[in-house]
């Protein structure tokens, strides 16, 4: 099926050009299979040791490498569903089966490494007497790439009204131990964005580095007070089986107690690698989605309600299409039911330098990612600090340079 619209205004038929594109958003989980082990076994029957190698560092390597570069090459993505088209749009099932795929491919991945990092011969040349510890670590990051867009996956998927999404949301995330994520960020972060209350808004001035632990550990305890308040009110006690944080949590220990067992325990700290790697890029699009922005109160002393210009946009088509169009981010929040393949573009948000991929890497250098985002920031509240979202210190010690926005920083 092919979603189609004739506007009043135009006889063009609008239709989807990323309908196909999207199936690219199942390279990640199946990569192993398609080009990592095939790699492997033609370099390794060709002598070509070093090639072998590099190959386990697969996902690390597009995350960071090929896909900000793909990103700078095929540029903007520019596509948006008219008005008229967005309910078939909804409504057309093959982009969903899109997302339940993503599953399988996710755990069958998780197993073969399971299997790769704990055999002790395996009948690949050159990798007879198993895998080099080298090998093992880039692997395990590899994975938890694939968790780490597993997560995102589950936050599509966990956002629907359909009870069956949002079972699997949970099982896509038992892989990183980030069962909780469904519950904070749905009733948490979508309440207190871009407010000081909210841990998964990066404060102005605030490094990704110590952004991590205060995220971390805030979305547990956001996670776990919405739960104990939604238990007290329907009368069921906190440490039993409708505790939804207890058995999202239950499900990683089975998880990994099952692999445990059928691999050995030389595996656990691979999984526990794979999960960090996950959840950290987890948090670090977390942290560039809302670095700065904050919502003002209003003369009630609450505060104004979630707006494009609460989020930051990307529309860059690369990552667009591996990240199920995360990037119109400001769309998300507005309509957070809304499917993926109808999320649009606002012209009046505020628009990164690069795709979300691209502005991961920056944030692991904090020097860099505040010479690049601190302007940008500042113009959108015409250089007043007092109106972002910072850190308590960070007003009081700003160089007065740093008090007024550059002209033209947004963009």
């Amino acid at each position: 099926m092919t979603t189609e619209s004739r506007t009043p205004n135009t006889s063009r038929t609008w239709r989807d050009r990323k309908r196909y594109l999207w199936l690219w958003g199942l390279f990640a989980p199946t990569g192993l299979f398609t080009i990592g082990l095939p790699l492997t076994w033609i370099f390794g029957s060709l002598g070509w040791q070093a090639p072998v190698h590099v190959l386990f560092w697969l996902g690390p390597l597009l995350l960071y490498l090929v896909i900000p570069l793909a990103d700078r090459v095929c540029g903007q993505d520019g596509s948006s569903p008219p008005d008229e088209v967005l309910t078939a749009l909804e409504n057309d099932k093959y982009y969903r089966y899109l997302t339940y795929l993503y599953l399988p491919f996710q755990y069958a991945t998780l197993v073969m490494f399971c299997f790769l990092v704990t055999a002790d011969r395996l009948a690949v040349p050159g990798l007879a007497d198993g895998l080099m510890p080298v090998d093992k670590i880039g692997l395990a990051l590899t994975v938890g790439v694939v968790g780490g867009i597993g997560i995102n996956t589950a936050h599509e998927l966990g956002h629907k009204k359909v009870g069956m999404e949002r079972r699997l949301s949970r099982i896509a995330l038992a892989q990183t131990a980030y069962g909780h994520f469904y519950i904070e960020h749905n009733r948490g972060h979508h309440v207190r964005v871009a407010t000081p209350e909210d841990p998964a808004s990066a404060r102005f001035g605030e490094s990704f580095w110590a952004f991590l632990p205060r995220s971390v550990l805030g979305s547990v305890r956001s996670a776990w007070d919405l739960e104990r308040t939604r238990l007290r009110r329907t009368g069921a006690r906190l440490w039993g089986r409708h505790n939804d944080v207890l058995t999202a949590w239950s499900l990683t220990v089975m998880l990994f107690a099952a692999l445990t067992a059928a691999f050995g325990p030389g595996l656990l700290p691979f999984l526990l690698l794979q999960a960090l790697m996950g959840v950290g890029l987890l948090e670090a699009v977390n942290y560039l989605e809302h670095y700065g922005l904050a919502r003002q109160r209003t003369p009630s002393g609450r505060y104004e309600r979630p707006a494009p210009v609460h989020s930051w946009n990307s529309d860059h088509l690369v990552t667009n299409i591996f990240l199920y169009h995360l990037q119109r981010h400001s769309d998300h929040h507005t309509f957070p039911t809304r499917r993926y393949q109808a999320l649009r573009k606002w012209e009046q948000a505020p628009e990164l330098p690069a795709g979300y991929a691209g502005m991961i890497v920056l944030a692991y250098f904090p020097p860099l990612w505040r010479r690049v985002m601190d302007q940008r920031v500042l113009a959108l509240y015409g250089g007043d600090i007092t109106r972002v979202n910072h850190r308590p210190e960070v007003r009081g010690r700003l160089p007065a340079g740093r008090r007024a926005a550059p002209k033209g920083a947004v963009g």
